[in-house]
């Protein structure tokens, strides 16, 4: 599942690439991929069509376009979570121009995007979302587990700005009880540091817990505890405060590390929004590698089953605490 670098590196793609635009059409190719706005697809087309993108926003691995506010218009955004293969894609001229000028990222192959009339569809275009200088906005989803919806935007409850890209202090809805990241600016650090350790579980679970920090997926709660030499059930009632600080600034370090290197990818699922995969998995210490040596002191990576899913650990640099309850 795209984690909090990945949605980053889209987030910042519409703001280059889409912002400013007007919505012209709607088409919902698949309705399940509109499942979670309340009125069905048609009032989803309806409440887009004519609106103008003016931000492009995000918190956690949440992320939204603000709509342009106005007369007979509901102040609200348009939100897309990408699940686990979720691909925001912006299609023709505009963001053809944009990517040649720029040229392909380093590493990566320059994504082939043909002009209007020689658009060669994805045989995954779930949502197309067409704008006023004849490009579009698609919504990739092969597996289906993302969707898109235009909620209302609700205060935040600090009174600070909803999240990445916009002063504004306002989040979608669905977002309200989701957490600040480690990436936002308006993040009280001291106060999170004091709610880990006020929590009674293990610390991989609280730094998983988005209503606790946002954006922190497996891959990097892995590499973060790896940087932090600590062990993922340490009980965070008993970690003193400097070794919170060491597993936030380890999840801080590693997302930095791998927002510049355009996100994590293991298959040609997770793109940014001209079509290129990310490449940080080239540098994972131990998410992944179990058996591999550890690059810090060549004991073998372990792995463990965790949540339904996987915990990879050096048992020399993070050993397990002889009374870990998670």
């Amino acid at each position: 599942m795209p984690e909090l670098p990945e949605v980053e590196t889209v987030r910042d793609g519409l703001a280059r690439h889409v912002l400013g635009r007007t919505v012209v059409d709607v088409t919902v190719h698949r309705d399940y991929s509109v499942r979670r706005h309340d009125g069905g697809p048609g009032d989803f087309a309806a409440r887009l069509r004519g609106r103008r993108l003016d931000a492009a926003v995000r918190r956690g691995k949440f992320l939204w376009l603000l709509l342009d506010e106005g007369p007979g218009r509901g102040d609200d955004a348009l939100m897309a979570h990408l699940g686990m293969s979720g691909q925001l894609l912006v299609r023709g001229p505009s963001a053809d121009a944009r990517a040649t000028d720029a040229g392909p990222e380093p590493g990566l192959d320059p994504v082939a995007t043909p002009g209007p009339a020689g658009w060669v569809e994805h045989p995954h275009l779930r949502v197309r979302i067409a704008l006023d200088d004849g490009s579009a906005l698609d919504f990739v989803d092969q597996r289906t587990f993302g969707h898109l919806s235009v909620p209302d935007l609700v205060a935040t409850p600090d009174g600070r700005p909803g999240g990445r890209g916009s002063d504004r202090a306002v989040v979608p809805s669905p977002v309200a009880h989701i957490a600040r990241d480690l990436l936002d600016p308006a993040l009280d650090r001291p106060a999170l540091v004091d709610a880990v350790r006020r929590r009674r579980t293990g610390l991989k679970r609280a730094l998983l817990d988005q209503t606790l920090v946002s954006g922190i997926g497996n891959i990097y709660a892995d590499e973060a505890l790896w940087r932090a030499r600590l062990h993922y059930a340490r009980a965070t009632d008993t970690l003193r405060r400097p070794e919170v600080g060491r597993a936030l600034d380890g999840a801080t370090e590693v997302m930095t590390a791998a927002l510049a290197a355009g996100g994590t990818s293991f298959d040609a699922l997770y793109v940014n929004v001209n079509g290129a995969s990310g490449y940080f998995d080239r540098s994972l210490a131990v998410y992944g590698q179990d058996g591999r040596p550890c690059p810090r002191c060549g004991t073998a990576v372990r792995r463990d089953e965790f949540m339904s899913r996987s915990s990879y650990t050096c048992p020399r640099c993070q050993p397990r605490p002889r009374h870990g309850r998670w």
